[in-house]
């Protein structure tokens, strides 16, 4: 049966008319958008819904953790991320307290030295020192590095003999010992294990409650870019029950001589994009591979980083090339990890190779975050067919910090250019990353508008982006980047209605204003989820 849903309908799709009025919906996709008084004649037996408020696409996080997040944003780990615990005395209180009132392990996650000044250097001899025989392991809040004790190296089975993972690494003392240091995902990932093993009897729970927060948010499609495949039969389940409130696409994380199954079929609720690697680490803590030195700081020296410290990447080109190149022979588009110019370059030193032996042409390589990439880089992805995925909300919290005690004004001041990504040719996208910053895609939108922090501070270079960029980021480019295209992005006939309800025009209203969006309501394929 048709539905016809009226209001102030935001197609944003360039062929249908901004100030429509009305969209009809039949079997989960809109038929047709226009005039209230056209779509009342053209289905006179439709149902009708008047919507309250302004009516846009719902908006695609295409580069998110899902899976992740809905743990360690759970109950099961001890939150102490910046946004919400803003000192060094506070995040240290936290942990006290729950090591005090442990019955088990202990889980932190989101200590950051750059935002939480005066925090010490959490390694092993002070982690033991804080909870003796209770394992506390403490995630920094970027993801790229955890921090352990005695106890929990014990708990996860990781000793000194342990091998570092490719692309990975744990920190040792000059005799080989373990420091209590994990660096890079395949590293962190050991250190978690026991969290990771306790979860999974709450993730159905854990899970579902998280996808229903981002579709609060107004995100009707997610990506993971970590997906854990022996969540498919939870999905399977949710998807049973008719309960999953989002469209998921994921991604494989790569590795060393694996090669992922062909793509399958286009399932429009859950299916595999593509594969992802990382080629650096996070500004954060000092990995990710730059030309250009860290300034020397006191934020740099609590860091532990010495005078014109420089990053390195966590895999030469030629592994880089030998991990890469059987995913995308297989089929798969490729998604890497790349902050740092040098990692950018060589990242796509790697992607020239790969596109040119093997023909190929829509293939839309992806390059995440992207924090030092220059305009000159942009270019050359754009001319390569390689898309980009910006992480603007770094601005939000670390503006100062890239600026002031990271990189300078040049370096720092210019940091996640969108406004070079657009200009360069991209359908550019923004993110969150998962829980490393709240998912609040409206702000990511302000943000890369104005190119100011939350505290006003605006950023010395970068270029901002138009309205109508902005707005693409997080809409049809997102599904263009995840080959959802035919699919989502835009409310235009053919396409799922997966549309939002807002309390402000998109369009109209200011920067700051649209930050400020309350989503009113969710809907996925025409039917309401939030």
């Amino acid at each position: 049966m048709t539905t016809v849903f009226t209001g102030r309908i935001r197609p944003l799709a360039p062929a249908i008319d901004t100030d429509a009025e009305a969209m009809a919906v039949d079997g989960g996709r809109v038929v047709a958008v226009g005039t209230a008084s056209s779509l009342a004649a053209r289905f006179p037996d439709a149902e009708t819904i008047a919507l309250d408020g302004w009516v846009m696409p719902g908006l695609i996080e295409p580069h998110g953790h899902p899976a992740f997040s809905a743990i360690v944003l759970s109950d099961l780990v001890v939150d102490v991320r910046p946004v919400g615990v803003p000192d060094a005395d506070g995040v240290l209180a936290r942990v006290r307290s729950a090591v005090a009132d442990a019955d088990g392990a202990v889980f932190v996650n989101g200590w950051d030295g750059l935002l939480q000044r005066g925090l010490p250097d959490p390694d092993m001899r002070f982690l033991d020192g804080l909870a003796g025989e209770v394992p506390l392991v403490v995630i920094h809040n970027s993801g790229h590095s955890a921090y352990f004790n005695s106890a929990a190296a014990l708990a996860a089975g990781v000793d000194d003999s342990t091998p570092d993972p490719v692309g990975a690494s744990f920190g040792r003392d000059a005799d080989g010992s373990l420091t209590g240091v994990a660096l890079e995902a395949a590293a962190v990932e050991l250190i978690v294990a026991p969290l990771l093993a306790a979860a999974q009897q709450r993730m159905p729970q854990l899970l579902l409650d998280h996808l229903r927060d981002l579709a609060s948010r107004g995100i009707t499609t997610v990506s993971d870019l970590s997906w854990n495949t022996g969540l498919d039969p939870l999905i399977a389940a949710l998807r049973e029950q008719g309960v999953l409130p989002v469209r998921l696409r994921w991604y494989e994380m790569s590795r060393p001589g694996g090669i992922a199954a062909p793509p399958a079929d286009d399932d429009p609720v859950f299916r595999q994009t593509g594969v992802k690697t990382w080629s650096d680490g996070s500004p954060w803590i000092g990995n990710i591979a730059t030309s250009f030195p860290y300034l020397d700081t006191p934020a740099t020296r609590a860091l532990g980083l010495e005078p014109h410290h420089r990053g390195s990447a966590n895999y030469t080109a030629a592994e880089l090339l030998e991990i890469a190149e059987p995913y995308a022979a297989g089929g798969w588009q490729l998604a890497c990890h790349a902050h740092g110019d040098l990692a950018i370059d060589a990242t796509l030193d790697v992607y020239e190779q790969i596109i040119a032996r093997h023909g190929l042409a829509d293939h839309r390589f992806r390059l995440e975050h992207c924090g030092a990439m220059t305009a000159p880089q942009f270019e050359r992805a754009a001319t390569l067919g390689v898309t980009v995925s910006l992480f603007v909300d770094h601005i939000t919290y670390w503006g100062e910090v890239l600026v002031d005690d990271l990189f300078g004004a040049e370096r720092g001041g210019a940091w996640a250019d969108a406004g070079a990504a657009f200009a360069a040719g991209h359908r550019a996208t923004f993110h969150n990353d998962g829980w490393v910053t709240p998912n609040e895609p409206f702000r990511n939108m302000a943000v890369a508008e104005t190119r100011t922090t939350r505290a006003g501070y605006r950023m010395p270079g970068g270029t901002p982006v138009t309205r109508e960029q902005a707005l693409a980021a997080h809409t049809v480019n997102a599904a263009w980047q995840l080959f959802s295209e035919h699919e989502v992005g835009a409310l235009a006939p053919g396409l799922f209605a997966d549309f939002l309800v807002v309390d402000r025009d998109p369009l109209s209203v200011s920067a700051e204003e649209l930050a400020s969006t309350v989503v009113r309501a969710t809907y996925l394929s025409g039917a309401r989820v939030v």
